[in-house]
C-alpha cells in the first residue's frame, strides 16, 4: 500500500506531463501515393500498414491520453501507471511509422539512390564501413536477427561523431537505448511490415527495401544532426 505522503507527491507530479496532453497525435499525410513504392512495397500493404495499422497506434494513444487524465482525477495511481506504459507503447509506435514513412522514396524521386562517397554521409559511412554496400549488409544482417518484433536504425552519434547501426526491441524509441544517438534511417522490422508482400522470405523485405531508401533525407538529417 502507498503511503498518503507518497500518494501525494506522486499526483504532484503527475500534474506535471498532464499538461502537456493538450496536443494529441496527428498522423500526417503519406509523402507519395499508396502505391508508389512498388514493386517493393505494394499499394495494398500500404494501405493496411499506413491507413489501419499506423492510424490505430495514433487513436490508441489519444484514447490513453484521455483515460490517463480521468485516472489522475480519480487518483487511480495504479492505473495511471498501467496506462502510462501504453501511452509509451502507443506513442512509439506512432512516431516510429512517421518517422519510416519518410525514410522512404519512390524510385522515380530518388528511392535507393546513393549519395556520393565524398558526400558528408558518404564519408562517414566509409570511416565506420568502408563502403555504402557493407552498411547496408550489415544493417540487413542484424535486422534479419532480431527475434520477434522491431526496428532497424541507421544513427549519428554525438558523442563519437560517426554513423552507427542500432537495432530496437517492439516499439521503443532509439534514444531508450543511447541518448548520443541521432535517427538517420529506420526500418520496419515487423512482420506486418512485410509478411503479407513476403511471405516467409523476411530476408527478401530487407534486400530489396534498399531500393527505396531515402538517402537524401538522411543526409539532410545528419546535416541537422551535427548541429545540435
Amino acid at each position: 500500500m502507498l503511503s498518503q505522503v507518497v500518494k501525494k507527491s506522486l499526483l504532484r507530479d503527475l500534474r506535471l506531463p498532464v499538461r502537456t496532453f493538450t496536443a494529441k497525435a496527428t498522423q500526417d499525410p503519406l509523402p507519395y501515393e499508396l502505391n508508389a513504392l512498388e514493386p517493393v512495397i505494394s499499394g495494398k500493404l500500404m494501405d493496411f500498414h499506413y491507413n489501419q495499422h499506423h492510424k490505430n497506434y495514433c487513436m490508441k494513444f489519444n484514447e490513453r491520453i484521455d483515460l490517463i487524465q480521468d485516472n489522475i482525477k480519480k487518483k487511480d495511481l495504479k492505473r495511471v501507471a498501467a496506462l502510462s506504459e501504453e501511452l509509451r507503447f502507443f506513442g512509439g509506435g506512432h512516431y516510429n511509422h512517421t518517422f519510416f514513412w519518410e525514410s522512404l522514396a519512390p524510385v522515380k524521386d530518388g528511392g535507393g539512390h546513393l549519395p556520393k562517397m565524398d558526400s558528408d554521409l558518404g564519408t562517414m559511412i566509409k570511416q565506420s564501413y568502408g563502403s555504402f554496400e557493407n552498411l547496408m549488409d550489415y544493417t540487413t544482417a542484424e535486422a534479419s536477427a532480431i527475434m520477434g518484433s522491431g526496428w532497424a536504425w541507421i544513427a549519428y552519434c554525438k558523442v563519437s561523431k560517426s554513423i552507427l547501426v542500432q537495432m530496437t526491441k517492439d516499439q521503443n524509441l532509439l534514444s531508450d537505448y543511447a541518448s548520443d544517438l541521432i535517427p538517420l534511417l529506420n526500418i520496419d522490422v515487423w512482420e506486418h511490415a512485410w509478411y503479407p508482400d513476403y511471405n516467409y522470405a523476411k530476408g527478401d523485405y530487407l534486400k530489396n527495401i534498399w531500393r527505396i531508401i531515402n538517402w537524401q533525407k538522411a543526409e539532410r538529417r545528419l546535416a541537422s544532426a551535427k548541429k545540435m
